[in-house]
């Protein structure tokens, strides 16, 4: 293959994944570490992609993909994490589930359980588990993000205040190679911290793209969560910064 053509896939993969690993590259196009480091010195130069030590990502840390295309996009891994997170929630539980498509993914796989309560300010989530009689709703006040049925603002926050649940089922937009858990939208991230403070149990649910991808708002480290569960092992680095603040890892 020639240097123009691996380095339009490459870019391709980056798009798909959001995040690619140096080690992914070589194995895929089947040359050299130091071909793949050239490939991606040159793409960042001309601001096709992040660089990272490591891999490559978006080069975007501003705008997030869009809801639709977000949806189906590792939507096999999505379902395989919703559903180890589900085996972990037990009947009669009270939650939060956040804005995003993993977090709705997992509300797909609670449909299966009795008598949960659920505060969400995901209006694709209400919808959806309205269809369980034994389940209760609690919709969050505030505005209605068109693009993704998220609901926003400071009355979101204050109403996701007044409570305190078993679990926080929590997305997050990029987890940086030191750990740092990202967001686009800085008022989103403030409802996630909500949610962070009033869940005795946060379960982070991310699929292997995020690892390394960029976004502008730094919502805080692994820390702040409790278990994170994922389709692929995460980063070195990442899995380092885990170990440390004893996050159960459940691979799925």
């Amino acid at each position: 293959m020639k240097q123009m053509q691996r380095h339009d896939a490459i870019v391709e993969l980056v798009r798909q994944q959001s995040y690619v690993s140096t080690e992914e590259l070589v194995e895929h196009f089947a040359v050299s570490p130091q071909t793949i480091r050239r490939d991606l010195n040159d793409l960042a130069e001309q601001n096709k992609i992040h660089r990272h030590h490591g891999g490559a990502a978006l080069p975007s840390s501003s705008v997030n993909t869009a809801y639709n295309e977000r949806k189906i996009m590792w939507s096999e891994e999505k379902a395989r994490i919703a559903a180890r997170v589900a085996s972990q929630i037990p009947d009669g539980a009270t939650l939060f589930i956040d804005i995003g498509t993993t977090p709705e993914a997992v509300a797909h796989a609670l449909l299966n359980h009795k008598n949960l309560r659920i505060v969400t300010n995901n209006l694709n989530v209400a919808t959806l588990l309205t269809a369980k009689e034994d389940f209760r709703i609690l919709l969050a006040g505030g505005e209605v993000r068109s693009r993704d049925g998220g609901i926003m603002g400071e009355a979101t926050i204050d109403f996701i205040s007044q409570f305190r649940l078993d679990f926080g089922i929590l997305g997050i937009s990029g987890i940086d190679m030191d750990g740092s858990l990202l967001e686009f939208d800085y008022h989103e991230a403030r409802i996630k911290r909500a949610i962070i403070e009033n869940s005795r149990n946060v379960m982070l649910v991310v699929d292997h793209s995020k690892f390394g991808r960029n976004a502008m708002v730094n919502l805080g480290n692994m820390s702040l969560i409790d278990a994170m569960f994922t389709d692929q092992q995460p980063p070195e680095s990442v899995m380092a910064l885990i170990n440390k603040h004893e996050v159960q890892l459940e691979l799925c």
